[in-house]
Order: C-alpha cells, then sequence, then structure tokens
C-alpha cells in the first residue's frame, strides 16, 4: 500500500500543485512573521542590552495609562547624579537630559524626523561605553547653538557639517547649527537623534539648569546590579523608579513589543485567512481526485486493501502533500521576512539579514500548520475513499456527489445558522460592548461554518437564477455550462466557498468602516463649532509656542486650548478607573456644541470641578456634586466636585466616561503639559478663507501641525479608518489569489474528469471557441455565486458590528454599495481569469484520445 500512495502521489502531482500553493502561503506567512519579530527582538535586545545602564533612576512611576500623551516632561534634581557618587559601589555617574518626539527643521522647514511614527530625540552629549551612538565627524558641541545629528538622518534628510537647524522644544524654539555627526554602534530604531550640551539640553529642553529626566549610574568592579540597586534604595527611600540594566532593558523591550505585535498578528491574520481558504482548495481537489479514482481504489479493495488502509493511503497523500508544501514555504517565509527587514531599512530601522534569527520553534510551527492543514482538509476525503466498494472496479467511475442527498447537511447547516443567527441577535440586544462582541465573533463563526454546511444547498436555486439569460444569450453553450454548475452541488459549494470566505470579510468590514466614518461625520457636525482647528496629524502635543503664534495671527477672534492628562479616578461604587481626562480653555461653548443632562460647560470647567458622560456616571452612582478623588501624573492628587454630567450621543469626547475640566484646573495639576488642539474662530468680519491664509502664514514655520476645517478634520478620521479598510483589502487580495487557484484547480480536474464527455462534443460539431465560452461561462458563474453568499454573508456580519459600535456612540449605519457593486463585477473577472488556463487545456484535446479516454 505505501509504494501503492507513492506512485499515485507521484502520479498526481501536477494535480496537486495548485492545493500544496495554498499550503505554500499559509506556511510562507506564518514562518516569516515570526523569523520577522524574532529578529527584531533579538536585535534590540542586544541593543538595549549594550547601552542599558547598570542602573537607571528616574521619576517615579506613577501607574497611569498614558493613551494621549500630555505632553509633559517628567524630571527630577540633576544633583542627585553628585548625591549617588557617594553610595557604595557607585563607579561613576551620568546625567540624562533628553525629550522624545520633539520637533527639529532643517533651513527649509521640513522636518527631519522620521517619518514612520518612531520618534525624534533631542538629549545631551555625555558619552560612556554604554552611548548607542559614537562620534565619526566633526567635534562635540560646545555652548548653547551647536548640536550633533546621527548619521542616518543626515544621509536620509541632507543635512551636513554646517547647516542650521530649528529645535522646537517645549520651553520655545531655538536654532543649532550641526557641528558633529554620531554614527550607530549597533542597530538604528529608526529614531533621529540631536545631541546638545548638557547645560544646553537642560536649559532649552527641560525648562531649567539642575533637571535631569534620569540619573544612569555605574557599578564598581565587583558589584552586581541588583546590590547596587539595593544600596541606592537605602540612601534614596522610595522617591524615585530604580531599575536594573536587565530590568531597563526587559521595559525597553515591552515598549516595542506592542509594535512587534501589530506585525506579527497582521501576517498571521495573512496566515490564517490563507489557511482557511486553503482548506477549501485541498477539500475540493481530494474529493475530486478520489472521484476520479474510484475504479483505482474498487482495484486496491478487490485486491485485499481494507478501508483503513485506502483511508490511510489517502492520508498519506495529504501528509506528503503538507511536508512538500511546508518545506517550500518555509523557504519562503525565510525569503519574506529577509524582504521586510529590507522594507523597514528603507524607513529608517537599519536591521541586517545576516544577522537574521531563525529559531526552533519557526520550522515547528510551520510544518505543524502545513502538515496539519492538509490532513485535516483530507479527512473527509479520506473516509469517502475509505467506503469505496470492490465492485466499483467493475462500474464506470462515478462522480463523487452526484445525485446523493443533501438531508445530513440541511438539518445540521439549519442547526447551526438558527445558533449563529441567535447570537448576532443577541449581540445586535446586549447592552455591553464586551458581551456584545463576544456574541457578535460567536455569530460570525457559526454562520459562517452554517453557510459552508448548507453552501451546496444553495447551488441548484441560486445557480439557475444567475444562469437563466445563459440559453437564450449563448444558447446550448450556455445551457450546458449552466448544468455542468448544477451538476455537483458540492463541489460547486467548495469551490465558491472559497470566494466566499474572502468577500464576506470585505463586505464586514466595509460597512463597519463606512458606519464609523458616517458616525464620526455625525459627532464632528454634531460638535464641533470652531471656524478652524490646529493640531498635529497624529494627536501629539506642540509647544505652548505655537498656541501664542496663533494668538497673535491678524483675523483671529477666539482661541480655545484643548489639553489631555492620564487620570486615575476613584469613583463612589470603589472602582479606580485610569483614563485620560481633557483640559478645556472657560469658553469651549464657542467652538464646541455640548449637550447636558445637568450642570453646564460654566460649571464643570470651573476651578475644582470635573465633567463626565451620564450614561458612564449612571453606571457608577455619580451625581452632580459628587466628590471624586483624583491621581495625576508625578503624585499629584486632588478632589474634585461633579460639576456636570454631559448628554452626549455616544463618547463624543473620545475617552473612558469622557471625564473633563477646566484647562485651569489641569495646570494646576500637570503644570508642564502641552496643548494637543487648538479651536479658532475668526473676528467679526474675517471670513473663512482669509483666516486659513493667515494661520497657515503663521504656521509654516511649524510643520508639525496643520489647519483644518470640518471637511478637513473628517478627512482625516476617514484616512484613519481607511488604514484598517487597506489591510482588509490586502487580506481581500489573498484569498482572492487562493480562490483562484481552487477555481482554477477545480475546473482543470473537472476538464480531466469529462475528458471523454468533451471529446464526444467535439466530434458532434462543438467548436474549440465554444467549449472554451462554455468553460468561462461555467467559471464565472461559480464565482459570482461565491461572491453573492459572501457578500450577503459580510453584510449580516457588518450590521451586526455596527450594533456593537453604537454601544461606543456610533450610531450611524451605511452601507457602502459602489464597494459592493465593485465586488460582483470583480467576482466576474475572477471567473474569467480562473477559467483561462482550464479552457485552453480543453479545447486542445485530440478529439479521438478523448473519446477513447477511461
Amino acid at each position: 500500500m505505501l509504494k501503492a500512495t507513492l506512485r499515485s502521489f507521484l502520479a498526481h502531482k501536477g494535480r496537486l500543485v495548485l492545493s500544496a500553493l495554498a499550503v505554500v502561503l499559509s506556511v510562507a506567512f506564518v514562518a516569516g512573521s515570526l523569523i520577522f519579530s524574532d529578529t527584531v527582538a533579538r536585535t534590540f535586545d542586544r541593543l538595549f542590552a549594550s547601552t542599558s545602564a547598570d542602573v537607571r533612576v528616574s521619576p517615579e512611576d506613577d501607574d497611569l495609562d498614558e493613551a494621549v500623551p500630555s505632553g509633559e516632561v517628567r524630571t527630577l534634581p540633576a544633583s542627585l547624579a553628585v548625591r549617588l557618587k557617594g553610595v557604595d559601589g557607585v563607579a561613576d555617574t551620568h546625567v540624562d537630559a533628553g525629550v522624545e518626539n520633539i520637533t527639529v527643521v532643517d533651513r527649509h522647514n521640513e522636518s527631519v524626523g522620521p517619518t514612520t511614527g518612531a520618534p525624534t530625540i533631542a538629549t545631551n552629549w555625555e558619552p560612556t561605553e554604554r552611548s548607542p551612538v559614537r562620534l565619526t565627524s566633526g567635534h562635540a558641541p560646545r555652548g548653547g547653538n551647536q548640536a550633533l545629528l546621527d548619521a542616518d538622518t543626515a544621509d536620509k534628510k541632507h543635512v551636513r557639517i554646517g547647516d542650521t537647524l530649528t529645535v522646537m522644544a517645549q520651553p520655545g524654539s531655538f536654532k543649532v547649527e550641526v557641528v558633529g555627526i554620531a554614527t550607530f554602534r549597533t542597530t538604528n530604531p529608526g529614531a533621529a537623534l540631536v545631541f546638545l550640551d548638557t547645560p544646553t539640553a537642560q536649559r532649552r529642553l527641560l525648562g531649567g539648569l539642575g533637571r535631569a529626566t534620569s540619573i544612569e549610574v555605574d557599578a564598581a568592579p565587583g558589584v552586581s546590579d541588583a546590590a547596587l540597586k539595593k544600596n541606592i534604595a537605602q540612601r534614596l527611600g522610595g522617591t524615585y523608579e530604580l531599575k536594573t540594566a536587565d530590568e531597563d532593558a526587559k521595559s525597553a523591550a515591552e515598549d516595542l513589543g506592542g509594535f512587534l505585535d501589530i506585525i506579527k498578528y497582521v501576517m498571521l491574520a495573512f496566515a490564517g485567512i490563507a489557511t482557511l481558504v486553503g482548506i477549501f482548495l485541498i477539500v475540493n481537489t481530494f474529493s475530486m481526485l478520489i472521484a476520479q479514482r474510484t475504479r483505482e481504489l474498487g482495484l486496491l479493495r478487490a485486491l485485499g486493501a481494507d478501508r483503513r488502509q485506502v483511508r490511510r493511503s489517502v492520508l498519506t497523500e495529504a501528509v506528503l502533500l503538507g511536508l512538500v508544501g511546508s518545506t517550500i514555504g518555509l523557504g519562503l517565509g525565510i525569503g519574506l521576512a529577509a524582504g521586510l527587514i529590507k522594507v523597514m531599512g528603507v524607513f529608517g530601522m537599519n536591521l541586517k539579514s545576516t544577522e537574521m534569527v531563525v529559531g526552533w520553534g519557526t520550522p515547528v510551527a510551520a510544518y505543524v500548520v502545513g502538515i496539519g492543514v492538509t490532513f485535516v482538509a483530507a479527512y473527509l476525503p479520506s473516509r469517502r475513499a475509505a467506503r469505496v466498494s470492490p465492485m466499483a472496479a467493475l462500474a464506470d467511475a462515478e462522480i463523487a456527489g452526484v445525485g446523493r442527498p443533501l438531508t445530513v447537511r440541511a438539518v445540521v447547516g439549519a442547526v447551526v445558522a438558527v445558533a449563529g443567527a441567535g447570537a448576532l441577535l443577541g449581540c445586535a440586544a446586549a447592552t455591553r460592548t464586551a458581551s456584545a462582541s463576544l456574541l457578535l465573533v460567536l455569530g460570525i463563526v457559526l454562520t459562517l461554518i452554517a453557510t459552508v454546511i448548507a453552501g451546496p444547498l444553495l447551488v441548484r436555486p441560486v445557480i439557475r437564477v444567475l444562469g437563466a439569460a445563459f440559453p437564450a444569450v449563448f444558447g446550448s453553450v450556455g445551457r450546458m455550462s449552466q448544468r455542468n454548475a448544477l451538476r455537483n452541488p458540492r463541489r460547486t459549494g467548495a469551490t465558491a466557498g472559497a470566494l466566499m470566505v474572502g468577500l464576506a470579510l470585505v463586505a464586514g468590514m466595509s460597512v463597519a468602516s463606512a458606519s464609523m466614518s458616517k458616525s464620526f461625520d455625525q459627532q464632528i457636525d454634531r460638535t464641533l463649532g470652531a471656524d478652524f482647528t490646529v493640531q498635529n496629524a497624529n494627536f501629539m502635543p506642540f509647544p505652548q509656542e505655537v498656541t501664542e503664534k496663533i494668538r497673535d495671527t491678524d483675523g483671529v477672534g477666539l482661541v480655545v486650548r484643548q489639553r489631555f492628562a492620564p487620570v486615575a479616578v476613584t469613583l463612589p461604587d470603589g472602582k479606580r478607573v485610569k483614563t485620560t481626562a481633557a483640559g478645556w480653555d472657560p469658553r469651549l461653548d464657542d467652538v464646541a456644541h455640548v449637550t447636558y443632562a445637568a450642570g453646564g460647560s460654566a460649571r464643570s470647567l470651573a476651578p475644582g470641578r470635573i465633567g463626565l458622560q451620564k450614561e458612564y456616571a449612571d453606571q457608577h452612582r455619580v451625581r452632580v456634586g459628587s466628590v471624586l478623588p483624583v491621581e495625576f501624573p508625578g503624585g499629584r492628587r486632588a478632589t474634585l466636585r461633579v460639576g456636570a454630567l454631559t448628554d452626549q450621543e455616544g463618547n463624543d469626547f473620545g475617552m473612558a466616561g469622557g471625564f473633563y475640566m477646566g484647562l485651569s484646573t489641569l495646570v494646576t495639576y500637570v503644570p508642564g503639559g502641552q496643548d494637543s488642539a487648538v479651536y479658532v474662530n475668526g473676528k467679526p468680519g474675517t471670513s473663512a478663507v482669509t483666516l486659513r491664509d493667515h494661520l497657515e502664514k503663521t504656521l509654516d514655520p511649524y510643520p508639525q501641525v496643520q489647519v483644518r476645517d470640518l471637511a478637513d478634520y473628517k478627512d482625516l478620521i476617514h484616512g484613519q479608518i481607511a488604514v484598517l479598510l487597506y489591510l482588509v483589502y490586502a487580506l481581500l487580495g489573498l484569498a482572492i489569489v487562493i480562490a483562484v487557484l481552487g477555481v482554477v484547480n477545480t475546473l482543470a480536474l473537472s476538464v480531466v474528469e469529462r475528458t471523454r464527455e468533451i471529446g464526444l462534443l467535439r466530434a458532434i460539431g462543438l467548436a474549440r471557441r465554444q467549449l472554451r465560452r462554455m468553460i468561462r461561462l461555467e467559471s464565472v458563474v461559480i464565482a459570482v455565486f461565491g461572491a453573492l453568499l459572501g457578500l450577503a454573508l459580510g453584510l449580516v456580519w457588518g450590521v451586526a458590528a455596527q450594533q456593537v459600535l453604537a454601544l461606543e456612540g456610533m450610531e450611524a449605519l451605511a452601507i457602502p454599495w459602489p464597494t459592493i457593486v465593485a465586488v460582483v463585477i470583480g467576482s466576474v473577472v475572477v471567473g474569467l481569469a480562473a477559467a483561462l488556463l482550464p479552457a485552453l487545456r480543453a479545447s486542445r484535446m485530440n478529439v479521438l484520445a478523448a473519446i477513447a479516454h477511461e
């Protein structure tokens, strides 16, 4: 049986190539994502390990989540470095005086920072053995107008020694001359680095001499980091946060982990889609191969092979297919990881392909995925093969699935569909986001399974409608193409199912994203009343200098500032919620339309007061007049009285519970914060066009902020939502590629299966062009059938997802009909493309050889 299995596998290797491609793609994405993330993690682990101080002393951690940056720079006394030199085990200390996410521009007012989201860091130049860079040209900065720039940024932004840069820090902007270039010793994480001398960094970046952001402490020979940390803790008490080199490196790696997880999960999503769609392809391929080998399997049974041996033979072929596909996929995964490393280099993260990490877990995962997918997909066909009777060797090979009842599928599909529909209805009726989300996921999974199970039941009624015009338009060729698609509902359903999965995903996400966009548009129209908004594209805060320039601009009548700060609020029910609070200038009502259930803007923005959303307040027994203990960064604490409850539709302030307060209160407890947005109204008689021109001229030296009116603000939100949609479209593209392979495979095997039939048709006068048309029409009707199933399923998912979004205030439902129409048209193109090779092969058959084929 083993010898027969190997011969069968090699004899049908051409037919299995397309199925193997699905395995290859799945494994390639799994392996590539693991290799890439492992390589980045290992590279940065080495960087952090080589640059971390033996012990780092930083301002005390306040355990608050800064979801939206406040712009405050936490500092400690620089004199602490001198004090620590007297601690047992200390060899030396170094002052750090640096800030992240700062804006630095060249003489053309163009930012020299990275465009990838990595930070621009300005810090003091105090080189040590652990410094990530070394001076390679020029000299160290001396005085208040000199600076070093890292070599990668200098090369990418065409900055040379002698050029002038403008650094836009919180205390104010200042110009520096580049007097030297520093080169990274290890990997450049993608950041831009600007170095100043220590007094200049303290004064210009931190707002005063004698300040530092942290103190690095070197251990004396023979003193462990843990022992040194203990000695420092005894001297300083619990006022500061202390981290050893290992702890510091681990903390930095955890911060990086979020970025790596995004890349890993995106690639694993691609792998998941490839795997799911590939299962349809492999099931269909093995089902058709078994149908075509009915006589062969019958002979094996007649010669003494029992059912278990036949089943084992088919599964062995599947394992061989998985083994080959996994091996090729692993190789492609290594190539994919190398390509990602190259791409990251373009964006500024200079990883080295020679340091690629292929851990033991990667090949294990690759072979588990590849072999597991083919084994699972081939299991049902193998059971069908085991049921072949020895008498089948004496009869013509029958086509599996033709004429067999679909009763079991109907019953099981109906039960699963009812359960899925119930979950989706429960999702729509849920009042909490967490439970609604769980029901949504459950409903999506169950309805997908139900559609896959019951898909063949829909083949005959739907395809009869889709192909109803074929006989009238294409004559007998159209009639035969329709009947070919109807001949085997199981096969047609499985072939269309691969396309259905991808299109259901894109339809569901399109509805959800369109609903989000429409909801945000309504919220913006409902709440935003300012002529213009000035803010950063990535919502990072900007220096007070920018706000002052706006105030002094001709035509500006009113300026209302907005700031954010992380807080922890203790509610009357005892819950301590960590969130982000907003701070507003008093004239909030002049630039925003806020509706109140109790109180008003004047009461909520008064000193010592706080406001929040009514629905959230009711959940936690908060009333107007309630006193709430609030914790701010730096250990600052306040007791604020609730002045008002907003009655906004949804969470228009964009934070848990909609906590907000007057800017005077926020500044009292977060004095170093920066503005996140400025809302501007023009003076009476100043047109919007004129005001915009004046603002853009004023802010031309500040590329980090943009002037936006209502339409621009909507476009910004739409663009951020579109990023998610682009990912879905990429997943759709991958699913379509595999679905096309599935249709090609099905049609190719169907042509082999119908060789004698095709020969007879050709013999009685069917022209080659008519034969090609017949196969193309069959392919198109299958593709459109899959598209309609996917769109119907996706629309249901999208509407259910919108109900979950409604719990977060996004209550508008939008159906993107242009996308739906485009998908249907695209499915016709997919069908035509998939039929090209099978149709060409069929038309080139030798008529006599085809008639004689068995």
